[in-house]
């Protein structure tokens, strides 16, 4: 399923909310204009405003603040961005340099601090007491999330479990917080909202495992980053966890290595590892039960063509190449 065509149903939505945060983030500070001009025009899939634009819409659709919540959603996301960029040393992003690279990290960080702050700024003018406490719980994990895949860095003893920890948190709990906050805008019962926040962190879930098979599988253009990243920052993803379970002795030793030193000089013996060891099946698998999971806790929520586009949402997360 096309990524357009569900972003078709809430268009005019998407459009207000990148109006929205081009208005909310006017700063008297240049610097800070224009980092963020440089950051909006790269662009990127809003898959998360998106979801929570179908969310909302799913269960009402004459609200007025889902814009203003899908912009705060996009805001802490974009943050949590640069602070990576940060972190992992990265000079590319979708394609275009990363404002770290271009503007250096002080510029950037402060930057992304300054994201963070005004999205609570726009999610406190909600004036929805448990969508501001889904907020504050959710960021703090996301922070704990960024800790540990830190410490597992450069570790090729972390264990499967220990990986799905820190993706639960990292990357799948905004897409929780963006569903069940779509629901919460519109004062939806318990049971609603129970159903679309199993929905995000499955669906979550699903998009990082999709993002570290593409790690091993795409090329830089595809990506717009550059192939075997994860490897070079020493991070053991799924498909580097189960080649390491089901390789041979010295292919184990081999990746081990490579992801202690955190080098891609054997990327190519390492990728026909994965390959053998069926490493990229068995993590797009996964992912392909997680968006079945999330599908499924679509089933009690009202039929409607926003419904639908949650449902082709999932698909597409399992079905892309970039």
């Amino acid at each position: 399923m096309p990524l357009d065509s569900i972003r078709s149903l809430v268009k005019n939505d998407l459009l207000a909310t990148d109006r929205f945060i081009s208005n909310e983030l006017t700063s008297s500070i240049p610097l800070i204009n224009e980092l963020i001009e440089y950051i909006i025009s790269c662009g990127g899939k809003r898959i998360r405003p998106l979801l929570v634009l179908l969310t909302a819409k799913a269960f009402d659709q004459t609200l007025e603040k889902h814009v203003d919540l899908a912009a705060a959603i996009e805001l802490i996301h974009t943050a949590t961005l640069l602070h990576d960029d940060i972190v992992d040393n990265s000079t590319l992003r979708r394609g275009n340099k990363t404002a770290n690279y271009i503007w250096g990290n002080e510029a950037s960080v402060l930057v992304g601090d300054f994201l963070y702050s005004r999205a609570f700024q726009l999610i406190v003018k909600l004036d929805n007491p448990k969508i501001l406490n889904i907020f504050a719980n959710a960021t703090n994990l996301i922070a704990e999330g960024e800790v540990m895949q830190l410490i597992n860095c450069h570790n090729p003893d972390t264990t499967e479990a220990a990986y799905y920890d820190v993706i639960e948190r990292k990357t799948a709990k905004l897409f929780e917080v963006a569903a069940e906050s779509g629901a919460a805008l519109t004062n939806n019962h318990d049971h609603f909202r129970n159903a679309m926040k199993n929905y995000g962190i499955q669906l979550g879930i699903a998009y990082q495992l999709i993002d570290d098979a593409l790690d091993y599988s795409s090329s830089t253009q595809e990506l717009g980053k550059t192939m075997g990243i994860d490897l070079a920052e020493g991070k053991p993803t799924l498909p580097l966890i189960y080649a390491l379970r089901q390789g041979k002795p010295k292919e184990i030793e081999l990746i081990r290595d490579a992801i202690k030193e955190g080098e891609t000089n054997d990327l190519e013996t390492i990728l026909g590892i994965i390959e053998s060891t069926r490493a990229l099946e068995y993590t797009a698998n996964a992912a392909k039960q997680r968006a079945h999971l999330a599908i499924e806790s679509l089933s009690g929520i009202p039929e409607s063509s926003y419904r639908k586009g949650l449902r082709e949402l999932a698909e597409f997360v399992v079905e892309r190449k970039n």
